[in-house]
């Protein structure tokens, strides 16, 4: 165990240094900074003055150097806009995008492993294809078309639903079942053939055999084992959920952190830009890392590689 968690560390520093490495270059690929921040008919004077506050005028490797040490204490300078630290920015609007994720992915395992349990059960039947077929209908649907939907029918039509704003748990349901059936359609369908295929193994002709009851043996010996794979993808799926929080807080006007980012590239105020393309990472790692660890402790062969 504790040579696996080593590995995972190297990797995860590996994947860090290469954060941080993406987020500096953001800076540069963009052109020249300088021009951008000031006006057209400024002097070479004063270009050179903004280049030097900046840091441009010294070696690549150096301005890494110093962005990725301010970076580790929370200093991705200010915005270029609003004058205010680029890290408060961000952390101020990052619960937002938080709360709705989990609430996302809670909503996609509220539809996704029941379905998939009985898809894989009644196997072949009318239930299965309806299951199937809403999988992939699911994954065929856009998020921002299903957003509107959402909102033309239960806030338009029906006025039982906000539209839009953050506070109260009425304003949670359209966006984090918006979210949630972007991820639904893939954990029902890892249900359903997790299922179908541990139910075909020995050890569950063994429990059988045993005189385990056939709700014991789908809870306890199927269901968990064809939660492993369940588990890493969701890991995965976790920075897909925060990709798609981009396209569902800009539907229902969500004052999160990825409505920030897209009005900082709008702007270009790439510090802040910078600053939530690190924090928004290093969440996506951590929490794959974290996946990793109860994967290992759930199936020791996992360790074992």
């Amino acid at each position: 165990m504790r040579r696996y968690i080593a590995h995972q560390l190297v990797q995860l520093v590996v994947v860090i240094l290469g954060i941080s490495i993406l987020a500096f270059s953001i800076l540069h690929v963009i052109g020249d900074p300088v021009t951008l921040l000031l006006p057209q008919n400024a002097g070479k004077e004063e270009y050179e003055r903004y280049k030097h506050l900046m840091g441009l005028d010294q070696p690549v490797w150096v301005q890494y150097w110093k962005f990725a040490s301010r970076a580790v204490q929370g200093d991705f300078g200010k915005s270029w806009y609003g004058n205010a630290p680029a890290f408060g920015l961000v952390i101020e609007r990052m619960p937002p995008t938080i709360y709705l994720t989990l609430a996302g992915l809670g909503v996609a395992l509220l539809i996704a492993l029941p379905l998939g349990v009985i898809a894989a059960l009644k196997r072949h039947s009318v239930i299965d294809t309806l299951c199937t077929l809403l999988a992939v209908a699911g994954q065929a649907m856009p998020i921002f078309w299903l957003g509107i939907m959402l909102i033309i029918i239960f806030a338009v039509r029906l006025r039982v639903l906000p539209a839009s704003g953050y506070g109260t748990w009425q304003n949670f349901i359209m966006p984090a079942f918006c979210l949630g059936a972007f991820l639904a359609p893939l954990t029902m369908r890892l249900v359903r053939s997790g299922i179908i295929e541990v139910m075909s193994m020995e050890f569950i002709k063994t429990a059988r055999a045993k005189g385990v009851g056939e709700r014991m043996v789908i809870l306890k010996h199927a269901f968990r084992n064809a939660c492993i794979p369940v588990v890493t993808v969701l890991g995965l799926q976790f920075g897909q959920l925060l990709g798609g929080a981009f396209i569902t807080e800009t539907v229902f006007a969500w004052p999160g952190v990825a409505t920030l980012t897209v009005d900082s590239i709008r702007n270009q105020d790439f510090p802040v830009v910078q600053c939530a393309v690190v924090l928004l990472a290093l969440i996506i790692v951590f929490v794959n890392a974290i996946v990793d660890l109860v994967v290992g402790l759930i199936d020791p062969r996992i360790r074992a590689a």
